[in-house]
């Protein structure tokens, strides 16, 4: 699940096995077919393209997954993916956004409404809780022994919004969106190494859950969401999402 950039859902992320790659990589490609059918399959000339390829590395897709998933989005490939939000409430009022890839919109409202109603939560309607929410380019860069000072001057050179070091050694860079491929491609020209490189669901504000059950229900809603092969990201607003326990 996806709350914020904190470092452990990224640390989950990498750690994840062969069948939770395989997860990713069936979400990413549907992703590349999308983008192709956009803007082309050359990477160097859709920067939503060359996203998702540095996505699908810093989770491990193998090379020849990523090139074959352009190429068949690129052989008059008949599916045709809508992109879709949901939104709603979690479990002790937690603030949910689901975004979608589906070629067969009753099939995904069906599930996620299914999803939200065993688990406790409500699903809403368009832009009940989207406004709580900002859309932003998160860049995570690996902490090296980096210089602190030179590390803004290049990422404000590169046209960063706003630079964070991090606690779990990392450095958290956020930009406008549409700016999102140009300040990466400029961080990795100078020869930063970047872990992340997305536009996010960021909250404005958190809340804080301490109850066990209502943690335990969250998880597991979060959980099957994100099982689902229709759902592509799930941002919450919970604060603690290291307490989430493992479903």
């Amino acid at each position: 699940m996806s709350g914020h950039s904190k470092w452990s859902t990224i640390k989950r992320k990498k750690g994840a096995n062969d069948a939770a790659r395989a997860k990713v990589f069936t979400k990413l490609a549907r992703e590349i077919s999308v983008a192709v059918k956009e803007g082309g399959g050359d990477p160097n000339n859709n920067s939503r393209l060359r996203d998702l390829l540095a996505k699908g590395r810093a989770a491990n897709v193998p090379q020849e997954n990523l090139m074959r998933a352009i190429k068949k989005a690129g052989d008059n490939d008949k599916e045709n993916y809508e992109s879709i939000t949901y939104e709603g409430y979690g479990n002790g009022g937690i603030a949910v956004i689901v975004e979608c890839l589906s070629d067969n919109r009753n099939r995904t409202a069906s599930n996620v409404r299914h999803y939200f109603d065993k688990f406790g939560g409500n699903l809403g309607t368009t832009g009940c809780v989207s406004f709580m929410f900002e859309q932003k380019g998160v860049i995570i860069i690996e902490r090296e022994e980096y210089d602190e000072e030179k590390v803004l001057e290049d990422c404000f050179e590169a046209g960063a919004r706003d630079v964070s070091f991090e606690d779990e050694g990392v450095i958290e860079v956020t930009t406008e969106p549409s700016q999102l491929s140009e300040v990466a491609d400029a961080l990795e020209d100078m020869g930063y190494k970047l872990s992340q490189r997305e536009v996010e669901m960021v909250p404005n504000n958190y809340t804080k859950i301490e109850d066990e059950d209502t943690l335990k229900k969250l998880a597991l809603l979060f959980s099957f969401l994100e099982e689902d092969d229709d759902v592509q990201n799930v941002w919450n607003n919970l604060e603690n999402q290291e307490d989430l326990p493992e479903v």
